[in-house]
């Protein structure tokens, strides 16, 4: 069907599969993440569990005005009056990411136990966790993830995870699926650092310019308060655009073995984060004058 990605409607499936059949077996899950690029789980998390944290961020955005006067909470029914109608912030704000209710999610038992079994040993988190409070109109452009964390270990996979049922209207996210298989695209873009390169850091705002080029299909589906969705470094991936008139509430969280090398920007009691990209008076290289020079 036809969803619309931030500049143009594209068709896109809706047939992802998911890996609850093989939770219980490492080495099938990593068999299905180095082909895939990613691994879908329905229900890790319980409802309830979710639905709390949930509730507490929107106490929050309420708190800020961002949600409709007179509204049922629970709905994140978005305020139109609100002065940041493509707002996705939230990102490292840490009363909404020290929340104990939202740790108990992106720290849990479940998601900790999933990482353990996956990677075969101690798994750990960053500290700095991406929140995400999506309202009408954002949507987020075509990237790799390993361009903004890439100086630790490459065996880093990045969590999707859903504060509440996402539809798709709610511009949930997105996947072109076969592009962690883009060898030229991942020798070049891939091995980037924005705050190193200062460049913009997407790799494109055509998702047909990108299937056309280099092959994949985009692909996405619903997903339920307890989903998650796990995915590599190397998975080129968006957010369509929220068509409703709800919040997105979603996090990004990232993972890895604890006894390998970590990215220093997103550690500690107050990550630095990017120090060099985007800060006040950064030259940052175009778009299309990095792709002219790595040749994609």
């Amino acid at each position: 069907m036809k969803l619309p990605f931030i500049h143009q409607e594209i068709d896109v499936n809706t047939d992802m599969q998911d890996s609850n059949d093989i939770l219980d077996n490492p080495d099938a899950l990593r068999h299905r993440m180095a082909h895939d690029g990613y691994l879908l789980i329905r229900g890790l998390h319980e409802k309830e569990t979710v639905l709390t944290a949930r509730l507490q961020i929107l106490e929050k955005l309420e708190e800020k005005g961002m949600l409709a006067p007179g509204t049922p909470l629970i709905e994140g029914v978005f305020n139109p009056e609100y002065p940041e109608p493509t707002s996705t912030g939230s990102m490292g704000n840490v009363q909404l990411t020290h929340l104990p209710a939202f740790k108990a999610v992106v720290e849990g038992k479940p998601i900790m136990n999933f990482f353990r079994l996956l990677l075969g040993g101690e798994a750990r988190t960053f500290d700095f966790k991406w929140l995400r409070t999506a309202g009408p109109g954002s949507g987020s452009p075509i990237h790799y993830d390993v361009v903004f964390m890439g100086r630790g270990t490459k065996d880093l996979y990045s969590c999707w995870t859903p504060f509440g049922d996402v539809s798709l209207d709610m511009g949930p996210i997105v996947f072109c699926l076969g592009s962690n298989r883009f060898d030229k695209v991942r020798e070049t873009y891939g091995e980037s650092d924005v705050d190193r390169d200062l460049i913009e850091g997407h790799f494109s705002d055509d998702p047909r310019e990108v299937i056309k080029k280099f092959g994949g299909r985009w692909t996405t589906t619903t997903f339920s308060a307890g989903d998650v969705i796990i995915f590599s470094m190397y998975l080129m991936h968006a957010s369509l655009v929220n068509t409703s008139n709800r919040i997105r509430i979603t996090a990004d969280t990232r993972y890895q073995l604890a006894s390998e090398p970590i990215d220093e920007r997103w550690i500690g009691e107050k990550p630095i984060g990017h120090y060099a990209w985007k800060q006040k008076d950064a030259n940052i290289e175009a778009l299309k004058v990095s792709r002219r020079k790595w040749g994609v």
